[in-house]
């Protein structure tokens, strides 16, 4: 039987999603779990890499695995067996060509940011930037990032790949009721480069500081040269929002 998982992590306690050698990682400590459970090993395929410190609310992932065990009864053994810094949210049953990577049709990554005082208790959570932004031009610039580009301005410096061509399909600052000094800025995509999220938010943050315009964007895009972008805003503000599905 083939399943899909829905599972959150807080990332500042690994050494990112994929698994490697003698490191503690995401997909590590799961599969770690499940063969515990099955007494074997059982390889699971994420939806994508996270870096870091980075988190996710909905990270998605599936594995095969042949056990007379209900849906509800394997969520509860795989969630005391793991450590509680990742927790197994849902499980579904799906067919054997579903492939938890290669279905995707679009993928949310979100970005907090705290413009107010340091806060010590949020830092591996929120990025610590404190000092005031202009919302207003950095949502402007937000605009110029929708649609199908050649990200390659914003993708990982030495990043090597034949297509560079990614599609925002929308946009988002999302501004605190409650704390007027965070924000969240929000990406909808149907897939993202290696850093390009981290990226394009330290671009964004030179265009709050007043270092850069709004339309600036459009001359980055352009040049397809990832010393035209700028900074790489820190890990910890960032997370996988949600994975979906075709």
């Amino acid at each position: 039987m083939r399943y899909l998982i829905t599972f959150s992590y807080d990332g500042s306690k690994f050494k990112g999603y994929q698994k490697q050698p003698r490191l503690k990682t995401v997909q590590g400590e799961i599969e770690k779990a499940l063969k515990e459970l099955a007494n074997k090993d059982i390889p699971i395929f994420g939806s994508g890499r996270t870096d870091a410190s980075v988190h996710a609310l909905n990270q998605k992932a599936h594995f095969d695995l042949d056990m007379d065990i209900t849906k509800e009864k394997l969520q509860k053994a795989l969630n005391s067996l793991l450590n509680n810094y990742i927790y197994i949210k849902k499980i579904e049953e799906v067919n054997d060509t579903f492939h938890a990577r290669f279905n995707v049709s679009a993928k949310e990554y979100i970005y907090k940011i705290n413009m107010g005082e340091y806060d010590p208790i949020e830092k591996d959570y929120v990025y610590q930037y404190n000092k005031k932004l202009d919302l207003a031009e950095m949502e402007r610039a937000l605009k110029y990032l929708e649609g199908t580009h050649d990200f390659k301005s914003f993708s990982k410096a030495d990043e090597e790949k034949d297509n560079f061509t990614r599609t925002i399909i929308q946009t988002n600052l999302i501004r605190n009721i409650k704390n007027v000094n965070k924000f969240t800025i929000s990406f909808l995509g149907t897939g993202f480069l290696r850093y390009q999220v981290r990226n394009m938010v330290g671009v964004l943050i030179e265009i709050g500081e007043g270092k850069r315009k709004s339309e600036d964007i459009l001359n980055i895009l352009e040049a397809k040269d990832r010393r035209k972008a700028g900074i790489t805003a820190p890990p910890e503000g960032l997370y996988l929002n949600d994975v979906y599905y075709r």
